[in-house]
């Protein structure tokens, strides 16, 4: 599972070149800086209140969006159509989200792509990751892009016996139509297939096939209190 279309059905995706050629999904992580460099139209036609903050010039708002007072945005970013970004939203620099997108409250957001319809509706941090199409991000969700780890700091991904290694900062893929519940961590680069549903509170890491259904099985033990 490493091709674009393991993952994401790109037919209505507005800026869907940028996976062009693109032979490992994760790579598309590398063009984004690039995209933005060469995209020509940016424009802001959604609704801004005056209580955002947009800083530098490279930033696309389509239209139909709005972007709530005490949202920070700074660019380069492309934010398509009906877009939503929230109070509190922080959009931290290479930024490309869909038509339909969700960046919600307290949200932070860095060197990711967000398909159309992607949620991260309250409490998330999404850094160096891919969205796919109406992927819901559970209350307090966070994609971990950086091992803690004191040796080799890069991140190895296995795939079908394939390794590909050398990214210093991933977080996670997430196909199409997959939703994480709350307080949802995902380890820096897993890989998770469309449909999936994983648990509140899981930590996902490695591979997880389409379809999947994740739980967290734990013990609960009930007692009376003491007067």
């Amino acid at each position: 599972m490493k091709a674009v279309t393991d993952y994401f059905d790109l037919t209505d995706f507005p800026f869907r070149d940028i996976f062009d050629g693109v032979d490992a999904v994760w790579e598309a992580l590398d063009r984004i800086k690039e995209y933005l460099l060469e995209y020509k139209k940016y424009k802001i036609e959604g609704n801004v209140s005056g209580g955002a903050w947009l800083e530098g010039d490279r930033i696309a708002i389509g239209e139909g969006s709005i972007v709530e007072p005490g949202a920070m945005i700074i660019g380069p970013a492309l934010i398509g159509r009906n877009c939503i970004i929230r109070q509190g939203a922080y959009l931290r620099g290479n930024v490309i989200a869909g038509d339909g997108a969700l960046i919600g409250h307290t949200t932070e957001v860095k060197s990711s792509i967000l398909l159309n319809g992607a949620k991260a509706a309250h409490f998330a941090y999404v850094g160096d990751s891919i969205l796919g199409k109406n992927v819901n991000l559970g209350a307090g969700t966070k994609l971990a892009n950086f091992k803690l780890d004191t040796g080799v700091r890069t991140i190895s991904l296995k795939t079908e016996g394939a390794a590909a290694a050398g990214r210093r900062k991933m977080g996670a893929i997430i196909g199409d139509g997959s939703e994480l519940g709350c307080n949802s961590v995902t380890m820096p680069g897993t890989l998770i297939g469309p449909g999936t549903l994983s648990y509140p509170c899981v930590v996902l890491r490695g591979v997880i096939p389409p379809r999947s259904v994740v739980k967290l099985r734990q013990d609960i033990d009930i007692s009376t209190r003491n007067s």
